[in-house]
């Protein structure tokens, strides 16, 4: 036997092609295997990853790649890194209600494409800027409640979004919003304006008469939506006003107003000049007849 083995023929030494080829897979193996650790605090299942209620004070760095939903609910984080979501292209579900975050870095999810329902509640945002969703096309719910210096959305925040069909803004600062931040939503179903410090001026019925036309398709919290302004209106539901509460921004005026109210200055002043006119006679008047007093009494 041993002869035989010694008779066949010598392979030669190992092609280094192959040898590149089995490095490469074993490297690729690692890395597999690297990428599907849990991050430290959060646990792991079945491409859902939780780390909340953990007092965490910045975003885990590293995630499985293919998380589809992540927890980060109910901590203290305070920002989230640019471009922390690149790598995670199979992403659904995003929760980051109850954090301190103040704002979000521009292009946060210009990957995140497969992105459905993202929860920013309970936090300090103070605006929305323009296209913070870009490339987000595929968002059905955005959960922005409570967060109460919000004060300004973007005419274009939510540009593109034709998915959209749940919409939260109750509870924040918002005074106004703009007819184009939502009329670009074609699929909006759900909007909850509640909760907001509503001024019910000119600029604002646009945006209501769109709601008016809506509000069959689109279910909002119409009793909660009240003006704290103007006077006339304090307290007023928002969805109560109609054509006649806004009927004095349409009040225009005609030549004859015009001419009447320049007639009326005039007159005007006229009369304040004749008035002021009386008053210096009659107060020299009494200038000479108190001087001619004291050069009779000396």
């Amino acid at each position: 036997m041993g002869d035989a083995w010694s008779r066949l023929p010598w392979p030669g030494p190992p092609c280094p092609a192959m040898l590149l080829v089995s490095l490469l897979l074993a490297a690729g193996a690692m890395h597999s295997g690297a990428s599907t650790s849990c991050p430290v605090l959060c646990t792991c299942h079945e491409q859902v990853v939780d780390c909340s209620s953990q007092r965490l004070f910045s975003v885990p760095p590293d995630l499985p790649r293919d998380t589809r939903n992540l927890s980060l609910a109910h901590n203290r984080i305070t920002a989230v890194p640019p471009g922390y979501l690149t790598c995670y292209a199979e992403l659904r579900v995003l929760d980051l209600r109850n954090n301190s975050l103040v704002a979000l870095p521009r292009g946060l999810f210009l990957h995140a494409q497969r992105l459905a329902h993202l929860d920013l509640s309970y936090n300090n945002l103070s605006h929305v800027p323009a296209d913070m969703f870009q490339a987000a096309h595929g968002l059905v719910h955005i959960d922005l409640s409570h967060n109460p210096w919000l004060r300004r959305v973007h005419p274009r925040a939510f540009q593109g979004l034709a998915q959209l069909r749940d919409l939260d803004l109750s509870y924040g600062g918002l005074a106004f919003l703009s007819l184009e931040a939502l009329e670009g939503l074609p699929g909006l179903v759900t909007l909850q304006i509640g909760g907001n410090p509503w001024v019910c001026g000119c600029t604002m019925e646009p945006l209501l008469k769109w709601l008016r036309n809506r509000i069959q398709r689109c279910t909002a919290d119409s009793q909660l939506a009240e003006c704290r302004g103007p006077p006339e209106v304090e307290g007023a539901p928002l969805f109560s006003l109609t054509e006649e509460s806004f009927k004095a921004c349409h009040l225009t005026l005609t030549l004859d107003d015009y001419l009447f109210i320049a007639f009326v200055g005039f007159v005007v002043s006229i009369a304040s000049v004749a008035t002021n006119f009386l008053l210096g006679i009659t107060a020299n008047c009494c200038h000479r007849w108190s001087k001619a007093s004291e050069e009779e009494e000396i």
